[in-house]
């Protein structure tokens, strides 16, 4: 009698909800492995740490099962370093322009230094801006009234200006300009031809002297785009005048990154 009593309080200590334990496991797994499959549809940084955050705490709160889930930590890492490299890139772009900048203000301080007795005299005026360099020559000292040849002693100031160009490999615009007092002769039947004839003298000169053909351009504005009023001699001759435009690698770039203007030279 005592016996089947003793046996019958052991049968009734059994436990029958086991089974439990298993499913909370398995229940736990599905949802690590759902949280996973979400991380990955949509790439979110934020996302990715609250995806390791839930399954730390989900694995540590199992203790009979272990998964590892290599794919979505190689995920995250690639998610990580991709946003580090496109936060690099800007800050390499902005050292590269910088370092342009600094080339072009060399370049205009060494052709203001070369060209300085005609600076001082008012004769040449060196500008730098967002666009390039701008060397204004007035045509009095690289040609007679009405001509298109260069004379004699205007050689040595282009010379100077081909020297400093010349190792650079930025695009080169040779700008005639004139007064607006009419000019009609045999070779010469409006100021569009002086004006566009001078820019192509100075070019050639600049080939001669070692610049690059294919980086050089001539244009003629005749009377159209004056600096000055053209009512008086002092005006008409400043519009006289041939400009070289050294331009800046980055002038389709003003808007995102702009140049102070900067006056290497004084005025007149």
């Amino acid at each position: 009698m005592l016996k089947r009593r003793k046996q019958k309080n052991s049968e009734s200590g059994e436990n029958h909800e086991r089974w439990l334990v298993s499913y909370a496991d398995f229940i736990t797994l599905l949802f690590a492995f759902f949280i996973v499959m979400y991380a990955v549809s949509s790439v979110n940084e934020g996302k990715y740490r609250v995806l390791s955050h839930s399954l730390v705490s989900a694995f540590k709160s199992s203790s009979h099962s272990s998964v590892s889930v290599p794919s979505a930590e190689l995920v995250l890492i690639d998610g990580l370093q991709s946003k580090r490299a496109d936060s690099i890139k800007p800050i390499e772009e902005l050292a590269v322009r910088e370092k342009k900048q600094k080339s072009m203000r060399s370049m205009a301080k060494s052709i203001h230094h070369a060209l300085e007795p005609l600076v001082k005299d008012g004769q040449v005026r060196v500008t730098q801006s967002s666009l390039g360099i701008t060397v204004e020559i007035n045509a009095s000292v690289l040609f007679s009234p009405g001509q298109a040849k260069l004379a004699d002693n205007s050689s040595l100031a282009l010379q100077a200006v081909a020297h400093v160009i010349r190792g650079h490999e930025h695009e080169i615009q040779v700008e005639g300009h004139t007064d607006n007092l009419p000019i009609h002769t045999e070779h010469f039947p409006s100021n569009w031809e002086l004006s566009a004839a001078r820019a192509s003298s100075v070019i050639r000169l600049f080939i001669e002297n070692g610049v690059e053909a294919k980086r050089l351009t001539a244009i003629g504005y005749g009377e159209n785009r004056p600096i000055e009023g053209n009512d008086t001699p002092e005006g008409r001759k400043r519009n006289r005048r041939v400009a070289v435009m050294i331009l800046s690698t980055d002038a389709d770039k003003v808007t995102e990154l702009p140049i102070a203007e900067e006056e290497v030279s004084g005025t007149d």
